[in-house]
């Protein structure tokens, strides 16, 4: 029988989005923020170009690609890159989690695209990559936030493309390595990696993206939030921190502090071997736990951020789905009764389990505990299921 553990983590926050603050974090980091002012004043343009300076610096982006704040987190970002672009080319969707298949829906249902090839894969794999076709236009996320699968690399996209790439990287931007050369759009949110509030995104174009929003007007009305053209020429204001609407300088001023942070921990480098700790610990405990797997197939494709998990007895695997779900809901809610961990219930359309973000701002540490509570939790569920059964 497992003991009941005694040492609890530090912080008990697990959620996928918004994700943990980082160690130190305090309001009081806030209190030059430019509230009540206005976001067009000098003052305030300052702080967002500062913002989007570190932003480009810590990526080290290429020298011509343009970095912007948009409305609506990476979810405005993203649908603004898809409903500017798209359209002169034929376009391959590949989806295999809750976020990727909105982008099908919108290029099947809600875009009028003439030539859409979709390829998904259910949870826990990645759809046939060789299927990307370089004259086309591509849509794909880098990491499946709600299923922790990524893609392996960008080797399956070509270096002698005609179409663009349009990448939701917002669970991956700081925690993985990306090829900018590759990606024509990319879009994330501070909410993820930065551990920042949620609302605002970020959107990432290369020249051939910006030559896109210029050479292609699309066909159907596109909403103000979504415009990064004026008169058809790229509105280059909305890269130089003059935003489409009003953004927070209280968000503004959380995600400086954010990058301020990451900057004086060792910048890119650090996240990225934090989160690489954080799937080590989750991995570690997997193999030495017999009830317990990756949602992921493939331990190649496996996310560092997204650490989702399922349980694999044969006990549990022998109840209903309903049954599952609610075995699930009894462990979490354990946990959250003992302020052990909040937020780290699977996704609501994904299979029954666990999501655990192991992201820059999370420690090893906390999530090692975590998982000794995991063992604890399970089996107290457990035993009383069986109990009931028999």
């Amino acid at each position: 029988m497992t003991t009941k553990p005694m040492i609890k983590p530090d912080s008990a926050k697990f959620s996928s989005g918004p994700t943990r603050k980082f160690e130190g974090w305090e309001a009081s980091l806030l209190q030059d923020a430019l509230v009540g002012r206005s976001h067009r004043s000098k003052a305030a343009k300052e702080r967002m170009q500062l913002l989007l300076t570190k932003i480009r610096d810590i990526l080290t982006l290429p020298e011509d690609y343009k970095v912007a704040i948009m409305p609506a987190s990476d979810t405005g970002a993203f649908e603004a890159a898809m409903w500017s672009l798209l359209g002169p080319r034929p376009l391959d969707v590949f989806a295999w989690e809750n976020f990727g298949m909105n982008w099908v829906k919108d290029a099947l249902d809600q875009l009028p695209l003439e030539d859409v090839n979709s390829y998904t894969a259910d949870y826990g794999d990645l759809p046939d990559l060789s299927k990307a076709n370089a004259n086309h236009d591509i849509i794909f996320t880098w990491n499946g936030t709600t299923s922790g699968v990524r893609v392996p690399n960008a080797d399956w996209i070509a270096d002698n493309r005609e179409g663009l790439t349009l990448c939701d990287a917002t669970s991956a931007v700081f925690a993985m390595e990306l090829p900018w050369q590759k990606l024509d759009v990319t879009t994330f949110s501070w909410q993820k990696v930065l551990g920042g509030e949620a609302q605002h995104g970020i959107i990432i174009l290369s020249p051939r993206a910006l030559r896109r929003l210029e050479e292609h007007t699309p066909s159907w009305p596109i909403p103000i939030l979504f415009q990064m053209t004026k008169n058809g020429k790229v509105n280059h204001k909305i890269f130089e921190a003059n935003t489409i609407n009003t953004p927070s300088m209280l968000c503004v001023e959380d995600a400086l502090a954010a990058l301020n942070w990451l900057e004086a921990m060792g910048g890119l480098d650090y996240a990225l071997e934090k989160s690489q700790e954080n799937l080590a610990v989750v991995q570690a405990w997997v193999d030495r736990t017999s009830w317990v797997d990756f949602l992921c197939n493939d331990p190649a494709l496996q996310s560092c951020t997204s650490l989702c998990l399922k349980i694999t007895s044969s006990d549990y695997q022998a109840l209903s789905q309903e049954r599952q779900s609610e075995i699930v809901d009894e462990i979490v809610a354990m946990l959250e009764d003992e302020k052990v961990a909040y937020d780290f219930k699977a996704y609501r359309s994904a299979p029954a389990g666990f999501r655990i973000w192991g992201g820059a701002t999370v420690e090893a540490s906390d999530i090692e505990i975590l998982t000794d509570w995991l063992e604890w939790a399970y089996e107290e569920v457990m035993t009383e299921q069986l109990k009931q059964a028999s």
